[in-house]
């Protein structure tokens, strides 16, 4: 039977590349989307070029007033095209970034990343319980900043932090329902990500390469097949562990 993947953040950067990886393999693919509706469209299409389902659905992971309507809409769209109620795989993946050093983080920029990075995951998570098939995957995103350190990124990588330790909570708790609940955690990466930094300063991305093993930044590839791989059977058993990906950065 085909496998169903919700991805948050999906009309772009790692959401978008993960659709693709899993649309790949078979599995079909809500994609929810902030704003662009034009970009979200396009995934759908290149996913159904593929010969998978897919759909496209807005949603403001740091609104939980609007999570029991997007559920609703969730609820109605598998119903519609996929006859059924449940899906498989949900995959946390929508976050913005703010660069700025802990002394000159406001108050605003810190509750816009809880709430997209902390709260709309744990609720929106919490909300989609009912409809996540037993046995089911939950992935969620953290960064390589949760382990390493660089100035500007401490609210940031704090959020991540408690991401991780989300994770660890999810899996103990949802074991029972055979659900099984991982972080994936990139390094640097190529997208438009934070302005576009590491892909468009070449200075930025000099430097990262130089502080990464395998001599290179991360492209989105790397990111989205690393996470179709976990979601697939051969990495069934793996549970409640973070995975870093990132080519081996600041080690």
């Amino acid at each position: 039977m085909t496998k169903i993947a919700l991805i948050t953040g999906a009309s772009r950067g790692l959401g978008k590349n993960t659709a693709l990886s899993l649309a790949k393999k078979g599995v079909d693919i809500v994609a929810t989307y902030h704003s662009n509706a034009q970009e979200a469209n396009s995934v759908v299409a290149a996913i159904e070029a593929m010969g998978a389902k897919a759909v496209a659905l807005q949603l403001d992971t740091s609104n939980t007033k609007t999570f029991d309507s997007f559920v609703a809409q969730v609820q109605q769209v598998l119903k519609d095209k996929w006859q059924t109620e449940h899906f498989d795989f949900l995959v946390n993946n929508a976050g913005v970034g703010v660069y700025a050093p802990f002394a000159e983080t406001t108050e605003e920029d810190f509750d816009r990343l809880m709430n997209i990075h902390v709260k709309g995951v744990f609720f929106l998570t919490q909300k989609l319980l009912p409809l996540i098939n037993d046995g089911g995957r939950i992935i969620n995103l953290s960064s390589g900043l949760a382990r390493f350190t660089l100035p500007g990124y401490a609210a940031y990588a704090s959020m991540k932090g408690a991401i991780e330790v989300l994770t660890r909570y999810m899996a103990k708790e949802l074991g029972h329902r055979q659900i099984a609940v991982n972080v994936v955690a990139p390094g640097a990466i190529e997208t438009d990500f934070a302005g576009g930094a590491v892909r468009d300063n070449p200075e930025v991305n000099k430097f990262i390469a130089s502080q990464t093993a395998l001599g290179r930044v991360g492209v989105p590839d790397d990111i989205g097949n690393a996470i179709a791989s976990l979601l697939s059977e051969d990495n069934r058993w793996v549970n409640a562990q973070r995975i870093e990906v990132s080519g081996g950065q600041s080690i």
